[in-house]
């Protein structure tokens, strides 16, 4: 099993995203890897939690990443929250940068999932992805 490429993926998926014009159009720099900590912004994006799995075989190690990547505002309704998601999906459909450790295999959209917090005050929508890499 591998899990030595998560810190690699993690940095290119955020690379990705904070260097994308679309995003930081609508988010500027708040993009975060961990929620944020005090008065929040109004409208951010996160690096959420990730299941990993060992994908690795007699060639080498190898895991699947189940991760989420979430949106969250508290504009009224979801339609900024829904932008701010597509622009985000968009930005992680194009071509990755490299990897510091390994090499990703693929990455594709697996689900979103669009609520209210237990309040009623904010407006959440959770990527799901699933990235395969491989342990060079």
């Amino acid at each position: 099993m591998s899990y030595s490429v998560s810190a690699a993926l993690q940095a290119a998926i955020y690379q990705q995203i904070s260097g994308n014009t679309s995003v930081i159009a609508l988010v500027g720099s708040d993009i975060f890897d961990a929620p944020p900590t005090g008065t929040p912004p109004t409208t951010y994006v996160t690096l959420g939690p990730e299941i990993v799995r060992d994908r690795s075989d007699k060639t080498g190690n190898g895991a699947r990443h189940d991760l989420t990547v979430s949106v969250v505002t508290d504009a009224a309704g979801f339609q900024v929250a829904k932008e701010v998601a597509a622009a985000v999906n968009d930005a992680l459909e194009q071509p990755m940068p490299a990897l510091s450790r390994g090499t990703l295999i693929s990455l594709q959209f697996l689900k979103a999932r669009a609520r209210l917090d237990d309040a009623g005050t904010l407006r959440r929508i959770d990527l799901n992805f699933r990235a395969l890499v491989e342990d060079s």
